[in-house]
């Protein structure tokens, strides 16, 4: 097993599958049941999903909300994806551990790096949401913290793209996918494979981030064991 210890990053979007908002009961058992089997796989698992399904503070802001107000709306948004995602996950067996920067008892606790190192160790999948707990900071950059806290061998950074390409490949047919980059080559070609604060961490302290398709059956598995599949910032 190439990775024994992931950050697994989700957007929010991709929990409506096919719909315009929401969570798509389909895509939370899809889900569910690949982290399932990657964790059966033996690799321990820590997941931080965005909440732009529900509610984008940013988005909001642009429309006259205040920021701040609205990145802490957005932050509740993650806490709904958490609880939708440890319900599925419970209910097909799994062990789970809540974690939230929003400390909202007793649905979720806050989270301490002790606490959600001692949770993946008793076997739990373990799910943080609330952002950083603060406004003005992405669930990109929160993931990266996470992931660092817990000693993550990398975040992998589930999409419905395979990897990371010269352009968009669903606007330009012609994009070329890349295999493997350098954090420096990322920024000089302006990649943008999180957000600048984001990966700042994870080149600072020398934290892969893999980009791969999540909602084809079995990738998640095989990216733990090392099948190359994606693309894999380093």
């Amino acid at each position: 097993m190439k990775y024994k210890r992931i950050l697994l990053k989700l957007s929010g979007e991709s929990l409506m599958g096919e719909g315009a908002y929401g969570i798509s009961p389909d895509m939370l058992n899809q889900y569910a049941n690949e982290i399932k089997q990657a964790h059966d796989a033996g690799c321990q698992i820590a997941i931080v999903i965005g909440g732009g399904n529900i509610f984008r503070g940013l988005k909001a802001a642009s429309q006259g909300l205040d920021r701040v107000k609205g990145d802490y709306m957005g932050m509740l948004a993650t806490i709904i994806n958490s609880m939708a995602l440890q319900g599925e996950l419970e209910k097909q067996g799994m062990k789970t551990k809540l974690f939230s920067a929003l400390s909202i008892e007793p649905i979720c606790t806050e989270p301490s790096r002790d606490n959600m190192i001692e949770a993946l160790n008793q076997g739990n999948i373990v799910i943080i949401g609330g952002g950083t707990g603060n406004p003005y900071f992405t669930t990109d950059t929160a993931s990266t913290l996470r992931a660092i806290e817990i000693g993550a061998d990398a975040i992998l950074k589930g999409t419905r793209v395979d990897g990371i390409y010269t352009s968009d490949p669903e606007k330009d047919s012609s994009a070329k996918k890349y295999s493997s980059l350098s954090f420096q080559e990322a920024l000089e070609k302006q990649l943008k494979v999180m957000d600048l604060t984001a990966f700042a961490l994870c080149q600072e302290n020398n934290l892969p981030i893999y980009v791969f398709d999540m909602n084809t059956k079995g990738n998640l598995q095989k990216v733990i064991m090392g099948e190359h599949i994606g693309t894999i910032v380093k």
